[in-house]
Protein backbone atom coordinates (compact mmCIF):
# COMPACT_ATOMS: atom_id res chain seq x y z
CA UNK A 1 0.00 0.00 0.00
CA UNK A 2 1.45 3.37 -0.82
CA UNK A 3 2.02 5.32 1.73
CA UNK A 4 -0.68 8.60 2.18
CA UNK A 5 1.78 10.78 4.03
CA UNK A 6 4.35 10.80 1.09
CA UNK A 7 4.12 13.34 -1.73
CA UNK A 8 5.36 10.63 -4.73
CA UNK A 9 5.37 6.62 -5.23
CA UNK A 10 9.00 5.78 -6.14
CA UNK A 11 9.41 6.12 -9.26
CA UNK A 12 7.39 9.23 -9.64
CA UNK A 13 7.71 11.84 -12.59
CA UNK A 14 7.65 14.89 -10.49
CA UNK A 15 7.31 17.14 -13.79
CA UNK A 16 4.33 15.47 -14.75
CA UNK A 17 3.23 15.29 -11.32
CA UNK A 18 2.92 18.72 -10.98
CA UNK A 19 1.33 19.07 -13.71
CA UNK A 20 -1.03 16.90 -13.09
CA UNK A 21 -1.49 18.16 -9.58
CA UNK A 22 -1.97 22.14 -11.01
CA UNK A 23 -4.69 21.29 -13.40
CA UNK A 24 -6.36 19.70 -10.53
CA UNK A 25 -5.46 22.77 -8.47
CA UNK A 26 -7.15 24.66 -11.24
CA UNK A 27 -10.44 22.47 -11.33
CA UNK A 28 -10.87 22.54 -7.60
CA UNK A 29 -10.59 26.54 -7.54
CA UNK A 30 -12.69 27.28 -10.68
CA UNK A 31 -15.24 24.72 -10.71
CA UNK A 32 -14.76 22.47 -6.95
CA UNK A 33 -14.01 19.47 -8.42
CA UNK A 34 -11.28 17.52 -6.75
CA UNK A 35 -9.92 14.99 -9.28
CA UNK A 36 -7.70 11.87 -8.52
CA UNK A 37 -4.64 13.46 -9.07
CA UNK A 38 -4.90 14.69 -5.51
CA UNK A 39 -4.09 12.41 -2.41
CA UNK A 40 -6.47 12.59 0.15
CA UNK A 41 -4.63 14.29 2.88
CA UNK A 42 -4.16 17.10 0.44
CA UNK A 43 -7.63 17.06 -0.93
CA UNK A 44 -9.34 17.83 2.53
CA UNK A 45 -6.40 20.80 3.61
CA UNK A 46 -7.62 22.38 0.28
CA UNK A 47 -11.13 22.00 1.35
CA UNK A 48 -9.99 23.77 4.70
CA UNK A 49 -8.04 26.29 3.13
CA UNK A 50 -10.86 27.28 0.77
CA UNK A 51 -13.26 27.43 3.86
CA UNK A 52 -10.72 29.39 5.57
CA UNK A 53 -10.67 31.94 2.48
CA UNK A 54 -7.01 31.76 2.18
CA UNK A 55 -5.90 33.93 -0.94
CA UNK A 56 -4.57 32.56 -4.12
CA UNK A 57 -1.12 34.40 -4.28
CA UNK A 58 -0.33 36.12 -0.64
CA UNK A 59 2.26 36.17 1.57
CA UNK A 60 2.07 34.59 5.12
CA UNK A 61 1.17 37.17 8.05
CA UNK A 62 3.56 38.28 10.49
CA UNK A 63 2.83 37.20 13.97
CA UNK A 64 5.75 38.39 16.00
CA UNK A 65 8.87 40.65 15.71
CA UNK A 66 11.94 41.54 16.84
CA UNK A 67 12.32 42.29 20.66
CA UNK A 68 8.45 39.92 21.18
CA UNK A 69 9.75 37.11 19.22
CA UNK A 70 13.51 37.02 20.80
CA UNK A 71 11.56 36.85 24.41
CA UNK A 72 8.79 34.06 23.13
CA UNK A 73 11.04 31.74 21.75
CA UNK A 74 13.66 31.94 24.33
CA UNK A 75 10.76 30.91 26.59
CA UNK A 76 9.94 27.76 24.28
CA UNK A 77 10.48 24.55 25.14
CA UNK A 78 11.74 24.03 21.40
CA UNK A 79 14.55 26.23 22.74
CA UNK A 80 16.10 23.28 24.58
CA UNK A 81 16.14 20.93 21.24
CA UNK A 82 17.67 23.35 18.84
CA UNK A 83 20.81 22.09 19.14
CA UNK A 84 19.83 19.50 18.37
CA UNK A 85 17.68 20.12 15.67
CA UNK A 86 20.85 21.57 14.00
CA UNK A 87 22.98 19.04 14.54
CA UNK A 88 20.80 16.57 12.66
CA UNK A 89 19.08 18.73 9.95
CA UNK A 90 21.04 22.04 10.28
CA UNK A 91 24.43 20.75 8.04
CA UNK A 92 21.49 19.16 5.11
CA UNK A 93 20.06 22.12 5.17
CA UNK A 94 23.07 24.64 4.32
CA UNK A 95 24.84 21.86 2.10
CA UNK A 96 21.59 20.81 0.07
CA UNK A 97 20.34 24.15 -0.24
CA UNK A 98 16.75 23.61 1.66
CA UNK A 99 15.57 25.58 4.60
CA UNK A 100 15.74 24.02 8.70
CA UNK A 101 12.14 25.52 10.17
CA UNK A 102 10.74 24.84 13.71
CA UNK A 103 7.08 26.63 14.54
CA UNK A 104 5.08 26.28 17.26
CA UNK A 105 1.72 24.78 17.94
CA UNK A 106 0.15 27.80 16.11
CA UNK A 107 1.69 27.72 13.02
CA UNK A 108 4.49 30.37 14.20
CA UNK A 109 7.82 30.11 12.82
CA UNK A 110 10.01 30.23 15.70
CA UNK A 111 13.32 29.51 13.77
CA UNK A 112 13.76 29.26 9.51
CA UNK A 113 17.93 28.56 8.92
CA UNK A 114 19.68 27.53 5.97
CA UNK A 115 21.45 28.15 2.73
CA UNK A 116 21.81 32.15 2.50
CA UNK A 117 20.13 31.99 -1.30
CA UNK A 118 17.74 29.58 -0.54
CA UNK A 119 16.50 31.80 2.49
CA UNK A 120 16.75 35.49 0.69
CA UNK A 121 13.90 33.58 -1.83
CA UNK A 122 11.61 31.91 0.92
CA UNK A 123 11.74 35.63 2.57
CA UNK A 124 9.47 36.99 -0.34
CA UNK A 125 6.72 34.72 0.97
CA UNK A 126 7.61 35.62 4.46
CA UNK A 127 8.62 32.03 5.43
CA UNK A 128 10.27 34.03 8.19
CA UNK A 129 10.96 33.32 11.83
CA UNK A 130 7.65 35.39 13.60
CA UNK A 131 5.74 34.54 10.52
CA UNK A 132 1.93 32.45 10.62
CA UNK A 133 2.20 29.52 8.35
CA UNK A 134 -0.61 27.39 9.87
CA UNK A 135 -3.42 26.19 7.57
CA UNK A 136 -5.96 28.90 8.16
CA UNK A 137 -3.69 31.68 7.22
CA UNK A 138 -1.22 30.18 4.71
CA UNK A 139 -3.03 26.96 3.41
CA UNK A 140 -1.87 23.71 2.54
CA UNK A 141 1.57 23.70 3.68
CA UNK A 142 4.24 20.66 5.56
CA UNK A 143 4.25 21.83 8.55
CA UNK A 144 0.73 23.70 8.91
CA UNK A 145 -0.88 20.42 7.47
CA UNK A 146 1.03 18.65 9.96
CA UNK A 147 -0.13 20.56 13.14
CA UNK A 148 -3.82 20.53 11.62
CA UNK A 149 -3.77 16.91 11.27
CA UNK A 150 -1.03 15.38 14.16
CA UNK A 151 0.76 13.83 11.87
CA UNK A 152 4.05 14.02 9.49
CA UNK A 153 3.86 14.67 6.01
CA UNK A 154 5.22 16.05 3.15
CA UNK A 155 4.07 18.48 0.31
CA UNK A 156 4.99 18.71 -3.02
CA UNK A 157 5.50 21.80 -4.81
CA UNK A 158 1.51 22.39 -6.66
CA UNK A 159 0.22 20.87 -4.04
CA UNK A 160 0.19 23.67 -1.91
CA UNK A 161 -2.98 25.85 -1.68
CA UNK A 162 -1.01 29.04 -1.98
CA UNK A 163 0.21 29.65 -5.74
CA UNK A 164 3.06 31.73 -3.47
CA UNK A 165 4.64 28.42 -1.95
CA UNK A 166 4.10 26.15 -5.04
CA UNK A 167 7.88 26.34 -6.36
CA UNK A 168 8.82 24.62 -3.09
CA UNK A 169 8.42 21.62 -1.33
CA UNK A 170 8.14 20.62 2.39
CA UNK A 171 8.41 17.92 5.09
CA UNK A 172 7.62 18.22 8.70
CA UNK A 173 6.66 16.61 11.79
CA UNK A 174 4.74 17.25 14.99
CA UNK A 175 6.80 17.58 18.22
CA UNK A 176 4.93 16.89 21.84
CA UNK A 177 5.74 16.92 25.33
CA UNK A 178 6.64 14.15 26.04
CA UNK A 179 5.05 13.83 29.57
CA UNK A 180 1.68 15.86 28.85
CA UNK A 181 1.46 14.48 25.24
CA UNK A 182 0.30 18.50 24.47
CA UNK A 183 1.86 19.49 20.94
CA UNK A 184 4.54 22.02 20.84
CA UNK A 185 5.18 22.52 17.50
CA UNK A 186 6.74 21.11 14.13
CA UNK A 187 9.99 20.81 12.68
CA UNK A 188 10.13 21.20 8.61
CA UNK A 189 12.87 20.60 5.87
CA UNK A 190 12.11 22.85 3.00
CA UNK A 191 13.60 23.48 -0.25
CA UNK A 192 13.59 21.76 -3.95
CA UNK A 193 11.37 19.10 -5.83
CA UNK A 194 13.59 16.73 -4.48
CA UNK A 195 12.48 16.36 -1.07
CA UNK A 196 9.56 14.40 -2.24
CA UNK A 197 11.73 11.59 -2.02
CA UNK A 198 10.82 9.32 1.01
CA UNK A 199 13.86 10.00 2.99
CA UNK A 200 13.01 13.55 3.77
CA UNK A 201 9.88 12.39 5.40
CA UNK A 202 11.63 9.54 7.74
CA UNK A 203 14.32 12.44 8.49
CA UNK A 204 11.81 15.09 10.03
CA UNK A 205 10.01 12.14 11.86
CA UNK A 206 12.91 10.71 13.35
CA UNK A 207 14.38 14.29 14.22
CA UNK A 208 11.07 14.81 16.03
CA UNK A 209 11.31 11.96 18.26
CA UNK A 210 14.59 12.02 18.74
CA UNK A 211 13.85 15.96 19.95
CA UNK A 212 10.98 14.05 22.31
CA UNK A 213 13.41 12.00 23.33
CA UNK A 214 15.65 14.58 25.02
CA UNK A 215 13.14 16.79 25.83
CA UNK A 216 11.90 13.83 28.32
CA UNK A 217 15.54 13.76 29.47
CA UNK A 218 16.20 17.73 30.08
CA UNK A 219 12.85 17.68 32.00
CA UNK A 220 12.10 14.18 34.17
CA UNK A 221 8.12 14.59 35.53
CA UNK A 222 7.33 16.02 38.70
CA UNK A 223 6.14 13.15 41.25
CA UNK A 224 2.43 12.40 41.17
CA UNK A 225 -0.05 11.87 38.07
CA UNK A 226 1.50 9.61 35.45
CA UNK A 227 -2.09 9.88 33.38
CA UNK A 228 -2.59 13.14 31.16
CA UNK A 229 -5.08 14.23 28.98
CA UNK A 230 -5.02 16.78 26.43
CA UNK A 231 -8.25 17.83 25.06
CA UNK A 232 -7.99 22.00 24.68
CA UNK A 233 -7.56 22.87 20.82
CA UNK A 234 -8.46 19.26 19.55
CA UNK A 235 -11.71 17.14 19.07
CA UNK A 236 -10.40 13.83 19.80
CA UNK A 237 -8.37 14.23 23.44
CA UNK A 238 -5.41 12.08 23.85
CA UNK A 239 -4.42 10.29 26.46
CA UNK A 240 -0.65 9.46 27.43
CA UNK A 241 0.30 7.23 30.32
CA UNK A 242 3.52 5.69 30.78
CA UNK A 243 3.17 2.54 28.99
CA UNK A 244 1.50 4.38 25.41
CA UNK A 245 -0.53 7.51 24.03
CA UNK A 246 -3.98 6.85 23.03
CA UNK A 247 -5.89 9.41 21.06
CA UNK A 248 -9.80 9.15 21.59
CA UNK A 249 -12.88 9.40 19.70
CA UNK A 250 -14.94 11.94 20.03
CA UNK A 251 -17.49 10.68 22.06
CA UNK A 252 -14.59 8.87 24.30
CA UNK A 253 -13.41 12.38 24.89
CA UNK A 254 -16.11 13.96 26.16
CA UNK A 255 -16.77 11.28 28.70
CA UNK A 256 -13.16 11.62 30.03
CA UNK A 257 -13.18 15.19 30.29
CA UNK A 258 -15.98 14.93 31.97
CA UNK A 259 -15.02 12.55 34.24
CA UNK A 260 -11.68 14.31 34.69
CA UNK A 261 -13.73 17.70 35.78
CA UNK A 262 -15.67 15.74 38.36
CA UNK A 263 -12.95 13.74 40.15
CA UNK A 264 -16.04 12.54 42.98
CA UNK A 265 -17.73 10.53 40.13
CA UNK A 266 -21.18 10.75 38.26
CA UNK A 267 -24.08 8.97 38.29
CA UNK A 268 -25.18 7.08 34.97
CA UNK A 269 -28.36 9.54 34.74
CA UNK A 270 -26.22 12.60 35.53
CA UNK A 271 -23.63 11.70 33.44
CA UNK A 272 -26.34 10.77 30.76
CA UNK A 273 -27.53 14.33 31.05
CA UNK A 274 -23.88 15.94 31.12
CA UNK A 275 -23.91 13.98 27.68
CA UNK A 276 -26.83 14.20 26.04
CA UNK A 277 -28.89 17.06 27.70
CA UNK A 278 -32.32 17.38 26.20
CA UNK A 279 -31.46 15.18 23.79
CA UNK A 280 -31.31 11.72 26.73
CA UNK A 281 -34.12 10.19 25.85
CA UNK A 282 -34.86 6.04 26.97
CA UNK A 283 -32.30 4.63 25.18
CA UNK A 284 -29.47 7.09 26.24
CA UNK A 285 -29.38 4.88 29.54
CA UNK A 286 -28.12 1.83 27.21
CA UNK A 287 -26.26 3.91 24.81
CA UNK A 288 -23.82 5.15 27.46
CA UNK A 289 -23.38 1.68 29.16
CA UNK A 290 -22.23 0.78 26.13
CA UNK A 291 -20.11 3.51 25.29
CA UNK A 292 -18.53 2.79 29.03
CA UNK A 293 -18.22 -0.71 28.28
CA UNK A 294 -15.75 0.52 24.62
CA UNK A 295 -14.29 3.31 26.61
CA UNK A 296 -13.25 0.45 29.61
CA UNK A 297 -11.79 -1.77 27.17
CA UNK A 298 -9.38 0.92 25.85
CA UNK A 299 -8.64 2.73 29.37
CA UNK A 300 -8.74 -0.65 31.26
CA UNK A 301 -8.96 0.04 35.04
CA UNK A 302 -8.36 3.96 34.77
CA UNK A 303 -12.21 3.69 34.73
CA UNK A 304 -14.20 2.78 37.10
CA UNK A 305 -18.23 2.25 37.98
CA UNK A 306 -21.12 2.75 40.64
CA UNK A 307 -20.68 6.00 40.58
CA UNK A 308 -18.98 6.34 37.05
CA UNK A 309 -15.28 7.77 37.77
CA UNK A 310 -11.37 7.71 36.97
CA UNK A 311 -9.49 5.42 39.92
CA UNK A 312 -6.54 7.47 39.29
CA UNK A 313 -5.21 10.65 39.44
CA UNK A 314 -5.49 12.24 35.67
CA UNK A 315 -3.84 15.38 35.13
CA UNK A 316 -5.25 17.49 32.75
CA UNK A 317 -4.51 20.88 30.82
CA UNK A 318 -7.60 22.12 31.43
CA UNK A 319 -6.60 21.94 35.00
CA UNK A 320 -3.06 23.50 34.33
CA UNK A 321 -4.54 26.61 32.66
CA UNK A 322 -7.66 26.83 35.32
CA UNK A 323 -4.92 26.93 37.95
CA UNK A 324 -2.81 29.23 36.56
CA UNK A 325 -5.56 31.80 35.89
CA UNK A 326 -6.79 31.06 39.40
CA UNK A 327 -3.27 32.33 40.46
CA UNK A 328 -3.44 35.32 38.65
CA UNK A 329 -0.64 34.01 36.09
CA UNK A 330 -2.77 35.10 32.93
CA UNK A 331 0.29 35.06 30.58
CA UNK A 332 1.41 31.64 31.97
CA UNK A 333 -2.53 30.80 31.31
CA UNK A 334 -3.08 32.03 27.98
CA UNK A 335 0.23 30.07 27.16
CA UNK A 336 -1.17 27.10 28.37
CA UNK A 337 -4.18 27.45 26.27
CA UNK A 338 -4.00 26.49 22.77
CA UNK A 339 -7.79 26.61 21.91
CA UNK A 340 -11.49 26.39 23.33
CA UNK A 341 -12.05 22.60 24.90
CA UNK A 342 -13.41 19.79 22.21
CA UNK A 343 -14.72 22.54 19.72
CA UNK A 344 -16.71 21.09 17.78
CA UNK A 345 -18.36 19.26 21.29
CA UNK A 346 -22.25 19.67 22.04
CA UNK A 347 -22.03 17.79 24.81
CA UNK A 348 -24.13 20.48 27.71
CA UNK A 349 -21.46 19.16 30.24
CA UNK A 350 -18.47 19.74 27.96
CA UNK A 351 -20.02 23.17 26.62
CA UNK A 352 -20.42 24.60 30.38
CA UNK A 353 -16.68 23.58 30.92
CA UNK A 354 -15.57 25.05 27.56
CA UNK A 355 -17.26 28.27 28.14
CA UNK A 356 -16.19 28.64 32.02
CA UNK A 357 -12.73 28.36 31.32
CA UNK A 358 -12.44 30.60 28.31
CA UNK A 359 -14.60 33.07 29.87
CA UNK A 360 -12.18 33.32 32.44
CA UNK A 361 -9.06 33.74 30.46
CA UNK A 362 -10.91 36.47 28.51
CA UNK A 363 -12.16 38.88 30.98
CA UNK A 364 -8.41 38.07 32.95
CA UNK A 365 -6.61 39.39 29.73
CA UNK A 366 -9.54 41.94 29.07
CA UNK A 367 -9.47 43.27 32.73
CA UNK A 368 -5.01 43.66 32.66
CA UNK A 369 -5.07 45.96 29.69
CA UNK A 370 -2.04 44.85 29.06
CA UNK A 371 -1.42 45.15 24.94
CA UNK A 372 0.67 41.98 25.14
CA UNK A 373 -2.20 39.95 25.90
CA UNK A 374 -4.71 41.76 24.37
CA UNK A 375 -2.66 41.09 20.68
CA UNK A 376 -2.58 37.56 21.58
CA UNK A 377 -5.87 36.74 22.46
CA UNK A 378 -6.77 39.14 19.09
CA UNK A 379 -4.57 37.19 16.72
CA UNK A 380 -6.26 33.59 17.73
CA UNK A 381 -9.29 31.81 15.71
CA UNK A 382 -11.45 32.11 18.56
CA UNK A 383 -10.58 35.81 19.26
CA UNK A 384 -9.68 37.26 15.77
CA UNK A 385 -13.54 38.00 15.75
CA UNK A 386 -14.06 39.91 19.32
CA UNK A 387 -14.71 43.45 19.20
CA UNK A 388 -14.71 44.23 22.81
CA UNK A 389 -10.85 42.52 22.87
CA UNK A 390 -10.04 44.45 19.32
CA UNK A 391 -11.29 47.98 20.96
CA UNK A 392 -9.11 47.60 24.02
CA UNK A 393 -6.65 46.45 22.19
CA UNK A 394 -6.60 50.03 20.82
CA UNK A 395 -7.07 51.55 24.04
CA UNK A 396 -3.89 50.05 24.92
CA UNK A 397 -1.91 51.71 22.08
CA UNK A 398 -0.80 55.34 23.04
CA UNK A 399 -2.65 58.32 21.40
CA UNK A 400 -0.83 59.22 18.05
CA UNK A 401 1.46 56.08 18.27
CA UNK A 402 2.34 54.30 14.64
CA UNK A 403 1.20 50.42 16.99
CA UNK A 404 -2.48 51.87 16.48
CA UNK A 405 -3.50 51.49 12.61
CA UNK A 406 -3.76 48.09 12.72
CA UNK A 407 -5.68 47.32 15.34
CA UNK A 408 -8.09 50.55 14.29
CA UNK A 409 -8.17 48.93 11.23
CA UNK A 410 -9.59 45.75 13.09
CA UNK A 411 -12.08 47.03 15.42
CA UNK A 412 -13.67 49.79 11.90
CA UNK A 413 -13.42 46.25 9.91
CA UNK A 414 -15.58 44.60 13.07
CA UNK A 415 -18.00 47.23 13.33
CA UNK A 416 -19.20 47.27 9.75
CA UNK A 417 -19.36 43.23 10.47
CA UNK A 418 -21.60 43.54 13.08
CA UNK A 419 -23.20 46.69 11.59
CA UNK A 420 -22.39 49.19 13.83
CA UNK A 421 -21.71 52.95 13.12
CA UNK A 422 -17.96 53.98 14.17
CA UNK A 423 -18.63 56.06 17.41
CA UNK A 424 -16.53 57.36 20.36
CA UNK A 425 -15.63 60.85 18.70
CA UNK A 426 -12.60 60.37 17.39
CA UNK A 427 -11.38 59.03 13.56
CA UNK A 428 -10.94 55.59 14.45
CA UNK A 429 -14.27 54.97 15.72
CA UNK A 430 -12.66 53.27 18.74
CA UNK A 431 -15.45 52.24 21.15
CA UNK A 432 -14.92 53.82 25.12
CA UNK A 433 -18.26 54.00 26.62
CA UNK A 434 -16.18 51.62 29.47
CA UNK A 435 -20.19 49.82 29.61
CA UNK A 436 -19.37 46.76 28.63
CA UNK A 437 -21.23 43.29 30.06
CA UNK A 438 -19.20 40.01 30.01
CA UNK A 439 -19.39 39.11 26.23
CA UNK A 440 -22.17 41.45 25.50
CA UNK A 441 -22.64 45.21 24.76
CA UNK A 442 -25.50 47.78 25.59
CA UNK A 443 -26.20 47.55 21.80
CA UNK A 444 -26.69 43.41 22.16
CA UNK A 445 -24.13 42.50 20.07
CA UNK A 446 -22.35 39.93 21.69
CA UNK A 447 -18.43 40.00 21.25
CA UNK A 448 -16.94 36.73 22.72
CA UNK A 449 -15.19 35.57 19.47
CA UNK A 450 -17.82 34.02 18.00
CA UNK A 451 -17.69 34.10 13.96
CA UNK A 452 -20.32 36.06 13.42
CA UNK A 453 -21.16 37.27 9.30
CA UNK A 454 -23.17 40.72 10.30
CA UNK A 455 -25.98 38.68 12.26
CA UNK A 456 -26.86 40.80 15.76
CA UNK A 457 -29.13 37.97 17.29
CA UNK A 458 -28.36 35.20 19.57
CA UNK A 459 -29.30 32.97 17.11
CA UNK A 460 -27.05 33.69 14.49
CA UNK A 461 -24.39 32.59 16.73
CA UNK A 462 -22.41 29.35 15.81
CA UNK A 463 -23.13 26.34 18.27
CA UNK A 464 -20.53 26.05 20.26
CA UNK A 465 -21.62 26.48 24.26
CA UNK A 466 -25.71 27.09 23.49
CA UNK A 467 -27.01 24.55 26.12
Amino acid sequence: MVNPWLAMASGTDPAERTRAVRRAHEAFLTEGAMGPAVRPVVADSWRRSADARVAQECVAPIDLTDDALEAYRADHPLAQVMPLFRELLGSIAHDGAHLLAVCDDLGRMLWVEGHTGVRHRAERMNFVAGARWDERHAGTNAPGTALTLDHAVQIFATEHFNRSVQPWTCAAAPLHDPHSGRLLGAVDLTGGDHLAAPHSLALVQATARAAEAQLAALAPPARGPHVSLTALGRDEALLVTEERRLRLGRRHSEIMVLLAGHPEGLSGDRLALELYGQRADRRSPVTLRAEMSRLRRLVGPLLGSRPYRLCGPVRTDVSLAAEELAAGEVSTALRAYPGPLLPMSEAPGVCRMRRTLEDGLRRAVLSRGDQELLRRWAQTSWGEDDLEVAEALLAAHPPHSPGRAVPAARVRRLREVYGLAAVGGGPEGAHRDGGHLDGVHGDGVRRDGGHLDGGHSDATLPQRCRV
